[in-house]
């Protein structure tokens, strides 16, 4: 089975053909889902001497992990002072920790198992309205004071135009731990090490049941996996597998396209080659691929279904930033779902002693996701305290549990986005 048209797919490094799982087979692990979770549970689990099997209902990194806009943040999707007030400070401090190691851990990764995703440093956190640049600033010495993290800068108004060709932003946020990169070949990579370290891992398996008992039995069209563990790492792509946690995230609609190799121009239009992101609530993401070319995420679409013309769609938020690129061919267009909650934090949590999950990482996906996968490990090797710091977080259900949730975000939606058209 292909991957779907993208960029991504285009560039990707080679990749074993897909091995459905046939017949009956044992483990010490069971994991459903091949994206950064998984993959990661996986390599950690495998080197701590776990026997691991991996089913993925499609192909590695098939969902967000390998469709991404490919920008590597820090910290948590919701920013310090917000987890402050909501959460405390001590818990906020232990989410900081967290979340530095998360990016951390995603470089180490890359640099140890040699994982070729063209990794670049730097995110550039944009200010769409005034407002936003006063906030800028005063979280640029609210993080030095209160954690000594000094590795991101406020940026004036006239820098910003000098670093990014456009006239639409306020200020910003320089984040030198930030990056970026191709997130379908971190995901292969992850693969890759996975199965050096003994990881089986079956595509095109699509799990149909989880049985609840020990061990538990896991079953696909064509085989069943009998483990002592099993571990939820679906996100977006859950379904009603799982009807127990399905209804506390949502599935929504992201839309990414590439343009032709720019040339000279490429960074004449992103100065330092950093990857960006602005403030609006349906925000802007952006940065150049390996070859020149701008990849570019935008839009708004508040159905599950997916626009007639894709690179149109996205074209348009595209040229209200960078105008000069009116005239520039589109080689790309593509979409994927990503899984929200509502409070925009993650949510792991275990369903049985021997079933846990991690999933609803709303946007910030390469690092949180990675550490999770980590974290998962660590609970199902009975070393729950760091799993816990983050199942602790409640997450509440959608209004309207699975089947009726997407109303309520329709119009919570079309609220936020008109907030971002006005001053």
């Amino acid at each position: 089975m292909a991957y779907p048209p993208s960029y991504y797919a285009a560039t990707a490094n080679d990749a074993p053909p897909p091995a459905p799982l046939q017949g009956d087979i044992t483990a010490d692990v069971c994991i459903v889902g091949a994206g950064y979770t998984g993959l990661s549970a996986a390599l950690h689990l495998a080197e701590r001497g776990y026997r691991v099997v991996v089913l993925e209902a499609e192909r590695i990194g098939w969902g967000a992990s390998g469709r991404n806009g490919g920008q590597l943040g820090i910290g948590q999707r919701k920013d310090q002072r917000s987890l402050e007030e909501r959460l405390g400070r001590d818990w906020a401090h232990r989410l900081w920790e967290l979340g530095v190691e998360s990016n951390a851990l995603v470089k180490e990764l890359i640099a140890r198992h040699n994982i070729q995703c063209d990794l670049k440093p730097g995110l550039l956190h944009a200010a769409w309205k005034k407002g936003d640049a006063e906030w800028f600033r005063s979280e640029v010495d609210h993080m030095a004071s209160e954690y000594g993290y000094t590795a991101m800068r406020y940026v004036p108004r006239e820098e910003m135009r000098e670093m990014v060709a456009t006239d639409c932003y306020h200020g910003g946020i320089l984040d030198e731990d930030g990056a970026h990169l191709h997130p379908l070949n971190y995901a292969l990579g992850l693969a890759r090490a996975a199965r050096a370290a003994g990881v089986v891992i079956h595509e095109e398996s699509r799990v149909t049941e989880i049985s609840r008992t020990d061990p538990a039995l896991v079953k696909t069209a064509k085989g069943t996996v009998k483990a002592s563990h099993v571990i939820l790492a679906c996100n977006a792509y859950l379904g009603m597998l799982e009807p127990r946690v399905a209804g506390m995230i949502m599935p929504i609609n992201n839309f990414i396209l590439a343009t032709e190799p720019l040339g000279d121009d490429a960074r004449k239009l992103i100065r330092d080659d950093v990857c960006i992101q602005d403030t609006k609530f349906v925000i802007d993401y952006y940065r150049l691929s390996a070859d020149g070319r701008l990849l570019f995420g935008g839009g708004e679409s508040y159905s599950p279904n997916l626009p007639k013309d894709l690179a149109a769609f996205v074209r348009k938020p595209m040229l209200r930033v960078v105008p000069q690129l009116e005239n520039r061919r589109i080689d790309y267009a593509w979409s994927g779902a990503v899984a929200i909650t509502l409070k925009r934090m993650p949510h792991f949590g275990r369903l049985e002693p021997n079933i846990v999950f991690a999933h609803g990482y709303s946007g910030q996906g390469i690092n949180i996701a990675t550490l999770g996968g980590k974290l998962v490990a660590e609970a199902v090797a009975g070393q729950a305290e760091r799993f816990d710091i983050m199942a602790k977080l409640k997450t509440p259900r959608f209004p309207g549990g699975t089947w009726l949730r997407y109303p309520g975000l329709v119009a919570g939606m079309v609220f936020y986005a008109m907030k971002d058209r006005l001053p």
